[in-house]
């Protein structure tokens, strides 16, 4: 199996940490922040709830499903970029060569 460069797995996981800091900030900031500034947000209203209300109750599970599938797109990419493919490492696990 070929073996990674070192400056190129630091890359890589200094991209993915870099993704994920940023996923948990957003989420923080969905989830708690809410909660925080509920009583500005009790002004609005989205289908007859506060604000507040209908981020607690639905919008952070919405903003944390968008998350995931924006992880998972990014990440793919991310796995090509530096040459972690899939469907290399499908090859790799049969006991295929990549050069074939």
């Amino acid at each position: 199996m070929k073996k990674i460069d070192k400056s190129v797995a630091d890359a890589y996981f200094r991209e993915k940490t870099r993704n994920m800091i940023i996923y948990f900030i957003i989420w923080f900031l969905v989830s708690f922040g809410a909660v925080m500034i509920a009583e500005p947000l009790s002004e609005i209203s989205i289908g007859g709830f506060p604000f507040h209300y209908f981020m607690g109750a639905q919008g952070a599970v919405v903003t944390f499903i968008i998350l995931l599938f924006v992880n998972a797109k990014l990440s793919d990419g991310i796995d090509r970029k530096y040459g972690i493919d899939e469907e290399k490492n499908v090859k790799l696990s049969e006991g295929k060569s990549l050069d074939h």
